[in-house]
């Protein structure tokens, strides 16, 4: 992301001390179908550096696109969590126990 010039700064400054009640939308439209709009877009979670020992062929699988590869990852890694915890809550709902669907070697013992 591109750092603000002075300018910008200035800008942001100057509607920070503004009331709501002040600033003008009317040049803005209002958005009625929020269909395309992007959930978490803009959304920029903490990172946490972290050392992990990985497979080198998973590393090299990782930068065959080029720079970026532990924002890449972290986004499959990101996916595969969403994807577990709902995975576990349609578990959850169905009365199912996680517990009976992993091997015996997981399991915790009780």
């Amino acid at each position: 992301m591109r750092k603000l010039t002075k300018e910008q700064k200035r800008d942001i400054r100057a509607i920070a001390t503004k009331k709501d009640e002040d600033i003008d939308f009317s040049d803005i439209p209002v958005v009625l179908d929020w269909s395309k709009a992007e959930v978490g877009k803009f959304y920029r979670p903490k990172k946490t550096p972290v050392t992990m020992r990985l497979d080198a062929d998973v590393i090299a699988w990782l930068k065959t696109e080029g720079p970026g590869y532990q924002t890449k990852a972290n986004g499959l890694l990101r996916h595969a969590m969403l994807s577990f915890q709902a995975e576990g809550k349609r578990r959850r709902t169905r009365g199912s126990s996680q517990q009976a669907r992993l091997p015996k070697q997981q399991r915790r013992k009780a």
